[in-house]
């Protein structure tokens, strides 16, 4: 678990170079993030379950992938992990929010998830001209 609070990392920036983090974006991420919740959050640190994580990073998908599978299977219950590979900037992180609404929309929206999951991924890259990374793996 991270242990600094936004609000701490949104004051350090003022005793650097504050025109080169308004530049590159991060006082905007830091005061967005701020705004939802207290710290950043990893993935690893959660005894929760979850049926779909997405991911916006191959590699990060990746280390999904390998973390739930270390944890060995207890429950054998299915999640699928799904990549939707987006650019680290705010305008990509914008565009690819709403599309990440958009699939978790269609995903609750299926009478059965688990048997149409590939035809609504199918349908996603389809309208989208994405390519999707979809696996599934076992808690």
């Amino acid at each position: 678990m991270y242990h600094m609070l936004y609000n701490h990392d949104t004051q350090r920036p003022l005793t650097h170079s504050m025109k080169r983090y308004t530049q590159n974006g991060i006082l905007h991420m830091l005061d967005r993030n701020r705004r939802i919740k207290a710290r950043p959050e990893r993935f690893q640190d959660t005894a929760d379950k979850f049926d779909v994580i997405f991911t916006v990073e191959e590699r990060i998908y990746d280390s999904v992938i390998e973390g739930v599978q270390s944890e060995g299977h207890v429950t054998y219950t299915p999640v699928h992990v799904i990549n939707i590979e987006i650019q680290d900037n705010h305008e990509e992180a914008t565009l690819g929010a709403f599309l990440i609404l958009e699939l978790c929309e269609m995903l609750r929206d299926a009478d059965d998830m688990e048997d149409e999951i590939e035809d609504i991924i199918q349908e996603f890259e389809a309208s989208h001209s994405r390519t999707l990374l979809h696996t599934v793996v076992f808690y």
